[in-house]
């Protein structure tokens, strides 16, 4: 047994650089993580509409989770500056707390097998959201090029600074925990 949980700590590193890694990408290509985010929006929905043809899926779960996808839809409207104090985003988080509810209620009740749940989770209910999460950083450095809808009587550069301090950044977050995790030595000059 302690040889798995090796593995397991082993493979939490191993995912937690790759989320690293991953945002780093996200902020250099930040159009292309849009599209491919909206592109697994799409898929996820396709899918889960599959689930609806050819399932025994119960429909109320098939609905609530489509609802979720619009509300992604909505979310990545203001792509790359996602905030998270925003009524759509925590709409979508409340939307996915329901989501897993009826997910794990209706795998609860039914047989079928491990593999059918985890892949039913990690494609209809997991992908999407990781992918918003990683993608949170991406407005870190994105110079402010329009206004928003919201704030029009504003200019630009005011509107960017105001909203700047309130979002929580993934990159951020990451580095400050790898400096208190591992701080920088600065090597001595004699």
């Amino acid at each position: 047994m302690w040889f798995m949980n090796c593995l397991i700590a082993f493979a939490s590193i191993i995912q937690l650089c790759l989320i690293v890694l991953a945002s780093d990408i996200v902020e250099e290509h930040t159009v292309a993580s849009g599209k491919l985010i909206k592109t697994l929006i799409f898929v996820s929905s396709m899918i889960l509409i599959g689930f609806a043809i050819f399932e025994d899926l119960p429909m109320i779960l098939i609905g609530a989770c489509l609802l979720t996808n619009v509300m992604y839809v909505v979310v990545m409207g203001t792509f790359p500056l996602i905030e998270l104090s925003s009524p759509k985003f925590l709409l979508s988080l409340g939307l996915l707390i329901v989501d897993h509810y009826l997910a794990f209620s209706f795998f609860l009740t039914t047989q079928h097998s491990f593999s059918e749940v985890l892949a039913f989770f990690t494609v209809c209910l997991w992908l999407v959201p990781i992918a918003l999460f990683v993608s949170l950083s991406a407005g870190d450095y994105v110079l402010p090029t329009c206004l928003p809808r919201s704030d029009l009587d504003s200019d630009v550069v005011t509107n960017y600074f105001q909203h700047k301090d309130r979002r929580f950044k993934l990159l951020s977050f990451l580095k400050s925990v790898e400096e208190a995790i591992l701080p920088r030595r600065t090597k001595k000059g004699f």
